[in-house]
């Protein structure tokens, strides 16, 4: 039998069934448990220990480390993990993904073949996806997941060449096989290459298992591959953090840090750490035979999963005491830009996770840092009105245009995430919060287009050669200095869990602006009277005072998308209509 074009096709094709079943089975899992992991991350993460357990747990359970750091990232940015937790969970999840090798070991090419039940696994899952309830769907779509993954495997095994039939193939490696520890140093950079074109640790460990059963490379070029592997994988999440914020780069660099340490430490160990494994596994063969001599048919295969785990578990027993050096290293390597920073999403800017929850939470923080965003205003607009020099004027203009453009964009993002959050299946909780929030990004967005035209005003006002008196710029400030209260507290209800906020203290400071406004009016409508100041001084005085005004409506509206006041409100007007 050639090895032609075909082949090489087959073999791809093979390689993307399995991946694909890991895939579906993956995100099966991954709703069944729903926000459960998000309880076992927040329960499982207070210490570095617990950490690790709980990475290890989850990535058993969804078989797929890229999943794990997805939703420990997202959980970072939801404010549920810090980056220390969250490198102890992506340290327990390098250990997870070795039960992949395991599992294709023990079932693939041991004397269990999953591979022919698979079909009559599919025969059970297949009608579970057309019942209503949900929970059962998810477990349809995980039991067919699995029975494509190993029936994806079972083709990728008899796609790779056979080595008796197929020497010419032999003949390439051996080309590559006879300059010692450079020859090792090549097929590590075979399995990093690998994992990132199959943007998969698990399925690139499963292809070398099955070179390497095949007789295609030996197994100490496959320990090597390994190595590689594990570099590759942290390459994916970097190119994948690269569009995201900065926890989702620190992250990344930190896994990256991890894993790549480790291979460097294992390389300059390698002939000693293979010779010591030998020496092992031996008297474990040995053992094993006694009881029962069919079972290490695979024993080639069993030995690289054994590597695959017992590195993996050195290395974050190394490692595991220097988690706060690796977070401070990260942060260095990934610094926070600043004010610059703060124009940029930072906790929704990587990819949502399959759990409305986490994504609901991660607009939540979002939703609080638009807040101060647009809270600042409030002081470049009383530095334009304070400011008795031209000069530093044309600079605070700048400064509103450009915060307002910022509102503007940000409202439109968030409003986008949301309206892909709501794509998905929802609880009636989730969908009111999630109308709840438009509401609040619309106010805010609101705020900085009043903030730029109170702007308008002055510079109109500036350019008309029209001046305030001192009364009447103390007014305007005391004014401002009221929604800086007002913006406190509702930062303040933003940040806070929706559900615990109360309206009272808005609504206190609510009266208070709507009061301030009533007294300027009354001071206006005075001055124009008696005409001590010109018609266009009132009347720009006018208009900014009821601009400040509206912020403190707007300021109030957001208060109550927090507590659901806004709601209530709007269907006890529409039953009165009725």
């Amino acid at each position: 039998m050639e090895f032609g074009i075909i082949e090489i096709l087959k073999l791809i094709g093979s390689l993307g069934f399995f991946i694909y079943g890991m895939k579906v089975m993956s995100e099966g899992v991954q709703k069944i448990a729903g926000s459960k992991m998000r309880q076992i991350l927040s329960t499982m993460t207070s210490n570095r220990y617990k950490g690790i357990v709980a990475g290890f747990l989850l990535t058993s359970l969804v078989q797929s480390s890229s999943a794990t750091t997805v939703m420990v990232v997202s959980f970072v940015n939801a404010g549920l993990l810090s980056l220390v937790e969250s490198i102890g969970v992506i340290m327990g999840a390098n250990i997870g993904t070795t039960v992949t090798a395991w599992l294709v070991s023990v079932f693939a090419f041991g004397k269990v073949k999953i591979a022919a039940m698979a079909l009559p696994i599919l025969a059970f899952g297949f009608p579970m996806m057309f019942f209503r309830n949900n929970r059962l769907q998810s477990i349809g779509e995980f039991l067919i997941g699995f029975s494509l993954l190993f029936m994806g495997l079972d083709y990728l095994k008899h796609s790779v060449p056979d080595i008796k039939h197929n020497p010419e193939v032999l003949e390439f490696l051996a080309a590559y096989t006879s300059n010692g520890f450079f020859s090792i140093l090549l097929f590590v950079f075979v399995g990093t290459v690998l994992t990132v074109v199959v943007q998969s640790s698990s399925a690139a460990m499963t292809l070398t298992l099955t070179l390497l059963a095949n007789g295609i490379i030996s197994y100490e070029f496959a320990a090597a591959m390994v190595l590689g592997e594990n570099i590759g994988t942290t390459i994916t999440a970097n190119l994948a953090a690269l569009i995201g914020n900065v926890h989702a780069k620190r992250a990344a660099r930190a896994h990256f840090i991890f894993n790549m340490f480790g291979v460097v430490w294992m390389l300059v160990l390698f002939y000693p750490f293979l010779a010591l494994q030998n020496l092992l596994w031996e008297p474990f063969v040995g053992f094993i035979k006694n009881i029962n001599p069919d079972s290490l048919s695979n024993a080639s295969q069993l030995q690289l999963s054994l590597f695959h785990t017992s590195f993996n578990i050195i290395n974050t027993v190394v490692l595991m005491n220097f988690v706060n050096f690796i977070a401070r290293l990260v942060i260095k390597m990934v610094p926070s830009k600043g004010d610059d920073d703060e124009f940029r999403l930072e906790y929704i800017g990587t990819p949502m996770t399959t759990t409305a929850e986490i994504s609901i939470l991660e607009a939540k923080k979002e939703i609080a840092k638009f807040g101060k965003i647009a809270s600042r205003m409030s002081g470049f607009t009383k530095a334009l009105i304070g400011k008795k020099k031209l000069k530093p004027r044309p600079k605070f203009m700048e400064k509103i245009k450009r915060y307002e453009e910022i509102t503007d964009r940000v409202e439109i993002e968030i409003s986008e995430y949301l309206s892909k959050v709501a794509q998905g299946n929802l609880s009636q909780a989730s969908t009111v919060h999630i109308r709840r929030m438009l509401g609040i990004i619309n106010d805010l967005e609101r705020i900085g287009d009043i903030f730029f035209q109170i702007s308008l005003r002055i510079e109109k006002k500036n350019q008309s050669n029209v001046w305030f008196s001192e009364e009447q710029k103390t007014g305007l400030m005391e004014m401002l200095e009221l929604i800086d209260e007002g913006f406190e507290v509702m930062v303040q209800n933003l940040e806070s869990s929706y559900d615990s906020v109360t309206i009272d203290q808005a609504i206190e400071v609510e009266r208070k602006i709507n009061a301030k406004r009533n007294e300027l009016k009354r001071y206006h409508l005075e001055k124009v009277q008696t005409g001590e100041y010109p018609v266009m001084n009132g009347l720009i005085f006018s208009e900014i005072f009821n601009l400040i005004e509206k912020i403190g409506d707007h300021i109030i509206n957001v208060s109550e998308g927090v507590t659901g006041e806004y709601e209530k409100d709007f269907f006890e007007q529409k039953e009165n209509i009725v």
